[in-house]
């Protein structure tokens, strides 16, 4: 190239098998640009990390502007790396216009000399510098005068690696299975839910009501009285047809064991929404002994932390339900904050709501009879999600099975 523009590159971890390095080269390519790799050290071992240096070469300033941000995202930092540009915020609630945007990969800055971790990553927010350092906040939580990052030069973004501890993240990690891979994931998902349970760590389940339509309430309500499962996100409808499947044996009332509508069957979810506000709320339901059973009673009974969500659709709602969305939505990243893994089980929605508040690290388990709902799902451009096409009642029964041999499901 003539009158060209260079800058140097830096990037660390495990390149090769994580996919990193052949990412980053696909993309210079595609731009029209070219690289020259000065220094390249590979890992010798699982531990070991390998290091790359380039020059990245463009035909001008635009092109290397567009392309740092770019390689910056997957993983690259500047070699001469500049200190971090913050700017006040210019009012609640707004931030200056070169703001930097996050991902859901963990992440540094270079601040004061030295690079710094940011805390609370998630994605779509802004870095801001707290008095006990930089942290990400959504754009409702920025308050004026707050200072702001501004500068994408001044970061280093670690995307999720490949778990070399846990096969099944490995070989179907960012990938949809078929129905004949799900006996397997299922054994695997298991040993990690055993695992996580001995020590201590947090798993989080987001179902929708088709858990319930599905046969697989008894099942999760298994995992959760167990132990297995550590909060609980949903919508009002897993609530109501949960309680309705208690009360009346029915979930939008089709009844759960032959299959077939109930006489005026259409009525019961809202009987048990009004059953409910009666008694004045679930907890109350179940203090009385109205509810004996379910998901909601091992939720309440065993103390796990829970949001329902409401949403424009939402008869009664249930007294619970949280009709605020703001609210709801802090309730959400509340109980996601510290988990390991997290089970999106038939509701979309909801689950790509919790996914954007998660960092890249947290293991994402996604399923759904719908192959387009779990690509949708498990495409969150990290080797620690996996989509299992599969009936969600199938999927808990078949789990709940293998982490609870004695249990018996009807």
């Amino acid at each position: 190239m003539e009158n060209n523009v260079t800058k140097r590159f830096v990037s660390d971890g495990h390149l090769i098998d994580s996919g990193i390095l052949p990412n980053i080269l696909n993309i210079i390519i595609e731009e029209g640009a070219e690289y020259h790799i000065s220094d390249f050290r590979i890992g010798k071992t699982n531990l070991e990390t390998s290091h790359i240096e380039f020059d990245l070469v463009c035909h001008d300033d635009d092109q290397l502007s567009d392309l740092t941000k770019k390689l910056l995202r997957i993983g690259c930092y500047e070699k001469a790396v500049s200190e971090s540009v913050l700017k006040p915020a210019p009012k609640d609630g707004a931030v200056p216009d070169d703001f930097y945007s996050t991902t859901n990969h963990r992440t540094e800055i270079f601040l004061d000399g030295g690079w710094c971790e940011v805390a609370d990553q998630r994605m779509d927010g802004v870095i801001v510098l707290t008095p006990n350092g930089p942290a990400v906040r959504l754009l409702r939580q920025v308050r004026a005068g707050d200072r702001i990052l501004c500068s994408p030069q001044s970061v280093r973004v670690f995307p999720a690696e490949r778990d070399r501890q846990t096969d099944i993240f490995g070989f179907m990690g960012g990938e949809v299975s078929s129905e004949r891979s799900v006996d397997v994931a299922v054994a695997q998902i298991a040993e990690d839910l055993v695992e996580a349970k001995e020590r201590n760590a947090k798993v989080v389940a987001v179902a929708g009501p088709v858990v319930v339509h599905t046969g697989g309430a008894a099942a999760l309500s298994a995992l959760i009285r167990e132990g297995f499962i550590h909060g609980l996100l949903a919508g009002n409808a897993l609530a109501v047809h949960d309680i309705e499947s208690v009360f009346f044996g029915t979930s939008l009332g089709v009844d759960l064991q032959t299959g077939r509508p109930t006489h005026e069957g259409h009525r019961n979810h809202i009987r048990a929404i009004n059953r409910v506000r009666t008694r004045g709320s679930i907890a109350a339901a179940i203090a009385c002994g109205d509810i004996d059973r379910g998901i909601m009673y091992e939720i309440v009974t065993k103390g796990v932390p829970f949001s329902l969500a409401g949403s424009i659709r939402d008869d009664g709602p249930l007294p619970e339900t949280e009709m605020d969305m703001i609210k709801a939505q802090k309730q959400y990243a509340e109980i996601v904050r510290g988990t390991s893994m997290v089970l999106m089980l038939s509701s979309m929605l909801h689950s790509i709501g919790t996914g954007n508040m998660l960092p890249s690290s947290v293991r994402t388990v996604c399923v759904d009879i719908n192959p387009a709902v779990v690509t949708k799902l498990a495409d969150r451009g990290s080797s620690q999600a996996l989509g299992i096409v599969s009936d969600v009642g199938f999927f808990l029964r078949a789990l709940s099975a293998r982490l609870i041999p004695s249990l018996t499901h009807a």
